[in-house]
């Protein structure tokens, strides 16, 4: 039910609210490693800027928010620019939101008919790479692919059941059951017992230079 009492305007509030905690929070962290990086205490760099020992703590743990004046004061002390203090908050944060079944269709070995697998999301710019994939089986089949590659990969029984080989032994899973696993040995479903089935497959590895 709508709440009679809220304004229109209660959510933009509330959001630009929040954006103000996050700066804040943001400075204080880049106050503090700067500080830091310099060997300096709380009241050495306090002195230097001609402030509080209390209010460089609260600008530290984000609990205010520091003038212009005071900013350029800390950062004359700490020997950075003022916009220094802003990068945590201007950084992007990959960010991926996947609707039910509008996961990425991918071409792997084994896809066709009566095996679907999605992508959900997939890292940026980072030193490792995590695939996270929505594998849908609902087609029996005799033969199934074998699987090895490098990194990590843990799998999460959602629907049906299958008996699944990594190297030398095979697993049962059932929904909720995980199986956490070194990708490099040889692995992959050996025998549909229920469908139909699906699973989360999430493979962890290092980032490859180009």
């Amino acid at each position: 039910m709508p709440d009679p009492d809220k304004q229109p305007d209660d959510d933009a509030l509330m959001s630009q609210q929040h954006s103000v905690e996050a700066l804040e929070i943001a400075i204080g962290k880049q106050v503090r490693a700067s500080r830091k990086r310099l060997n300096l205490t709380v009241a050495a760099l306090a002195k230097q800027a001609q402030l509080s020992t209390g209010m460089l703590s609260k600008i530290e743990n984000g609990q205010t928010s520091p003038s212009l004046v005071t900013l350029t004061s800390l950062a004359n002390a700490l020997q950075v620019p003022v916009t220094s203090f802003f990068r945590g908050y201007e950084e992007q944060r990959d960010v991926t939101y996947i609707k039910a079944g509008e996961g990425l269709p991918i071409e792997r070995r084994g896809s066709g008919a009566g095996h679907q697998y999605q992508l959900l999301g997939h890292t940026i710019g980072k030193p490792y790479n995590i695939e996270p994939y929505l594998i849908t089986i609902d087609d029996q089949s005799e033969v199934f692919p074998v699987f090895q590659h490098a990194g990590t990969e843990l799998i999460y029984m959602l629907e049906g059941r299958v008996t699944y080989r990594h190297a030398n032994k095979t697993y049962t899973l059932e929904p909720g059951d995980t199986l956490f696993f070194d990708a490099e040995a040889s692995h992959g479903p050996d025998e549909i017992q229920k469908l139909p089935c699906r699973y989360l497959s999430v493979i962890i590895s290092e980032a490859t230079t180009p």
